[in-house]
């Protein structure tokens, strides 16, 4: 299977299983996965946040995400237990399709890596 192909079936089978558990089957978009990240990584799944805090949460989630890319790498966590990562790279320049494929495929990696699909 192309590499391209198997990205979108692994995508799609975990949209649907994360929408399932977390929003009543209605299908989430990449936001709110890349939120969902986040609110994993802060290990503080029942708080209720606001919206900048939710701004910070997709923060972490993309910094986590594109850590084993090389572009960030974990450097401490605060008082408050939030992580904290230090630029390694700058991000390139991309287009929105491009980006958005660069996110699919960093989420299912962490997804697959955490063992909730394979």
């Amino acid at each position: 299977m192309a590499r391209d192909e198997q990205l979108k079936e692994r995508w799609g089978v975990l949209q649907q299983k994360i929408s399932n558990q977390f929003a009543d089957g209605d299908v989430l978009d990449l936001d709110a996965i890349i939120y969902l990240v986040g609110v994993q990584e802060l290990g503080q799944p029942h708080k209720k946040f606001k919206k900048d805090h939710k701004l910070d949460l997709m923060h972490i989630a993309i910094c986590r995400l594109l850590e084993p890319y090389g572009y960030y790498e974990f450097d401490y966590f605060d008082e408050e237990s939030w992580p904290h990562y230090k630029v390694l790279e700058a991000l390139p320049s991309l287009k929105a399709g491009e980006q958005s494929v660069l996110m699919k495929e960093a989420i299912v990696t962490y997804f697959i890596e955490k063992g909730y699909i394979e």
